[in-house]
């Protein structure tokens, strides 16, 4: 196999540095080469690129912008290799990750295959909390596609694998984001091709690095997945409303200890108190501990939110996706 990676970014020249970097420290003897994609950016990333062409097989293209599914296509299309390995430009890439990757493969060949994502010791004390809460069985991190199910996991667009038929049978990411990666999932298994999580292939994500900026992405994963549950309702989930439930029930337990009945209300002391507990034995730090709990609030409560909303646009109003939330969509 010959992979290709591929990178779209977006006026982050200095994440697409680190991002390359631990690329040229790989530990391997496959062959690879490196597409990054430029989605239309205002702060260029070029010259960053051009410190790695002796260390890289490192190809770079600006285009204009189109969103990040449709830059990853372009990067596809444009690729030398007959196994693609998509990238968000934030990650950092573990030396033993295309080792894991090779040797999964040909033991058992699927032509998608996503990793986990994990924190450096570097890492910001909110990048810290963010990814526990955005992994931690405790969270959304337990049902978002982190278990590994045979045959039935969503790989995640900032560490996924696909094949280049699997890519020109699909034609690759559509034009909704969030939401572009369980899409492709889901059509892909309608094609008839395999998905499966690769454990030891993860990667360090860094995430968003300020909670405005999460607090934008949980709501708009929220308003993506009942626009997903229309078009695919055959693999729509009841856990996918537990955030919104869990919303709803703690406004409901704050108005019942208005009439003395404090008991739902201790349920979710009860639980916050778990997350802290679980994110301390975790990080060994008070404050990320601490971190952790808000970050989860802002989980609940963005993604939550952003689901109501979307359900009742979608679902009792019958609006189209793209009148009902045209931020959520780009043109090609």
């Amino acid at each position: 196999m010959y992979f290709s990676f591929i990178i779209p970014v977006y006026n982050r020249p200095d994440e697409i540095d680190e991002l390359l970097e631990s690329l040229s420290k790989l530990d391997t003897d496959t062959t690879f080469e490196v597409v990054v994609v430029e989605d239309g950016s205002t702060i260029s990333c070029e010259h960053i690129i051009e410190k790695y062409n002796s260390k890289l097989a490192i190809s770079y293209y600006f285009k204009g912008n189109s969103g990040p599914g449709d830059s990853r296509n372009y990067g596809m299309r444009v690729a030398k290799g007959d196994y693609f390995i998509i990238l968000d430009s934030d990650c950092i890439i573990p030396e033993q990750y295309l080792q894991h990757v090779t040797k999964s493969l040909q033991s058992d060949f699927v032509d998608c295959f996503g990793g986990p994502d994990a924190a450096l010791d570097s890492f910001s004390d909110v990048q810290k909390a963010i990814n526990f809460t955005m992994t931690s069985f405790l969270t959304t991190g337990g049902i978002r596609g982190g278990s590994e199910k045979v045959d039935k996991f969503q790989p995640r667009s900032f560490n996924m694998g696909l094949s280049k038929k699997a890519f020109e049978t699909s034609n690759g990411f559509g034009n909704i984001h969030p939401g572009e990666d369980p899409d492709l999932s889901i059509r892909l298994w309608n094609l008839g091709f395999r998905t499966k999580l690769i454990k030891e292939a993860f990667v360090y994500h860094k995430r968003r690095i300020s909670w405005e900026k999460f607090q934008i992405q949980v709501n708009k994963f929220g308003k993506a997945r009942p626009i997903l549950n229309s078009w695919y309702p055959q693999h729509t989930k009841i856990t996918f409303w537990f955030p919104s439930l869990f919303l709803l029930g703690f406004v409901v337990s704050v108005l019942l200890t208005f009439v003395k009945f404090p008991y739902f209300l201790g349920l979710y002391v009860l639980y916050f108190g778990l997350l802290f507990g679980s994110s301390l034995l975790m990080n060994k730090s008070f404050k990320i501990a601490a971190y952790s709990v808000y970050a989860a609030i802002i989980q609940f409560y963005g993604y939550g939110k952003g689901f109501l909303l979307s359900f009742y646009k979608i679902f009792v109003l019958k609006l189209e996706p793209q009148k009902a939330f045209p931020e959520l969509f780009f043109k090609k």
